[in-house]
């Protein structure tokens, strides 16, 4: 059995743009350079050709991915999303006990995770975590980097 993917409206939208542009954009780029390699000659030693047919794999690949995740997908319906405790499409705002900085990440689902622009999987350690609490409440956290004291300071939509 396939596991559903829980995404957000954005997410969906971001994933179709992609998988249209692979569809539409890129393979018709990957052909052209295969066209173009082939007009070379002998393909035993067409290092073009080569390179071609790795990035049409890889495209290809992206693209049965993404088809593949959208016949598993359950938008999020962000009106049922509340701000009592938090879930697959909150906005959290943590502090590390003992710390005066906060930071602020959006949970989403595993497919939408981006680290570094906040927007953390609810599979990731501190995703995990936080999925279900309430703000003030205080959890451990077992990352990579050790053991995290977090409290919840602001939950929202």
């Amino acid at each position: 059995m396939t596991k559903q993917t829980v995404i957000t409206d954005e997410g969906l939208k971001r994933l179709e743009n992609e998988l249209d542009e692979l569809k539409t954009i890129k393979r018709k780029e990957v052909a052209e350079k295969i066209k173009v390699a082939l007009s070379f000659g002998d393909l035993s030693e067409n290092s073009e050709y080569d390179e071609a047919k790795n990035e049409q794999a890889i495209i290809e690949g992206r693209i049965a991915e993404i088809e593949n995740q959208l016949k598993n997908v359950r938008v999020l319906d962000e009106t049922e999303i509340g701000t009592e405790n938090v879930h697959i499409g909150s906005t959290v705002t943590v502090r590390e006990k003992g710390k005066k900085k906060s930071a602020t990440y959006r949970i989403v689902g595993s497919t939408e995770a981006d680290p570094l622009g906040g927007r953390i999987s609810d599979e990731s350690p501190i995703g995990k975590a936080l999925i279900g609490h309430r703000k003030g409440e205080e959890l451990e956290v077992e990352t990579p980097g050790g053991v995290l004291r977090l409290v919840i300071e602001e939950i929202s939509k």
